[in-house]
């Protein structure tokens, strides 16, 4: 039996079509686990579907439709229900907040929000009446570092790492957890553009202490961790996935005299 003894359950995964969800479902089904692929584009998950088999689903879902998520979550549980949330689906809609329109404003925390939650309360009453359940948020450090130009992305997930810590104080007493992965720079098919200057990648692997940029597989691993039973008494907590970079800021500051 693996360290992790994920063989056998239920992990829906939204976003599951993006290079996180993607690798996350994976890391899971390498470990025995279930996945269920959640997408608004269902294209995107279906291949992965049928190349991880062992009983991986992928299914139509868009986040930002409340009724939408319910009758999915239904299907997931006749079948018997969900162990494991990881919510990975995110949208960025780009704009300073000068001028962000509030209609794309509104649209990112649909997803990266109130999504978030819609999910976690669909397949989280399951677990809330077995008394027993795992949900995992990406967040990203940009919960705590504004980015800059990037409309409701920041707020979307400081909001979802505060709704995380909500959801382990109300939902631990029924057994049910709730942590954060939070990324920092990570190269998806959604960031792919700025490594594809290899002048700009060296300047941002150069900032980060590890030097090097993060794969989504070093995002599912931390996913890994905190949906199994070794991290059975971790809960309300954020692991910041960045390989240092949000330690460097006071290195940032000119201070004469000190190397």
């Amino acid at each position: 039996m693996s360290w992790l003894a994920l063989e056998g359950k239920t992990v829906v995964i939204t976003g599951a079509g993006g290079g996180i969800g993607q690798a996350t479902a994976r890391a899971f089904a390498a470990e025995g686990a279930v996945p269920i692929l959640l997408d608004r584009d269902v294209d995107r998950s279906e291949a992965l579907a049928s190349e991880l088999g062992g009983g991986a689903r992928a299914l139509t879902c868009d986040l930002a439709d409340p009724a939408v998520v319910a009758e999915v979550a239904a299907d997931v549980e006749a079948g018997g229900g969900a162990d494991v949330l990881v919510n990975c689906a995110a949208i960025l809609r780009p704009g300073t907040l000068e001028t962000i329109d509030p209609a794309d404003w509104s649209a990112m925390l649909s997803v990266n929000l109130t999504g978030y939650l819609v999910a976690s309360q669909a397949f989280g009453r399951g677990m809330l009446s077995r008394g027993h359940g795992a949900l995992v948020h990406i967040a990203s450090i940009s919960a705590s570092q504004p980015q800059p130009a990037s409309g409701a992305y920041s707020a979307s997930k400081a909001g979802t790492t505060m709704m995380s810590r909500q959801l382990a104080a109300e939902w631990g007493p029924q057994g049910v957890r709730s942590n954060c992965v939070s990324p920092g720079l990570v190269e998806t098919p959604m960031s792919a553009g700025f490594y594809a200057d290899p002048e700009v990648k060296a300047r941002r692997e150069a900032i980060v202490p590890l030097r090097r940029i993060a794969t989504p597989e070093d995002m599912a691993d931390a996913a890994l961790y905190l949906a199994s039973e070794r991290s059975s008494y971790v809960t309300g907590q954020e692991i910041v996935v960045d390989g240092g970079l949000s330690q460097v800021l006071m290195g940032l500051v000119p201070r004469p005299g000190y190397g």
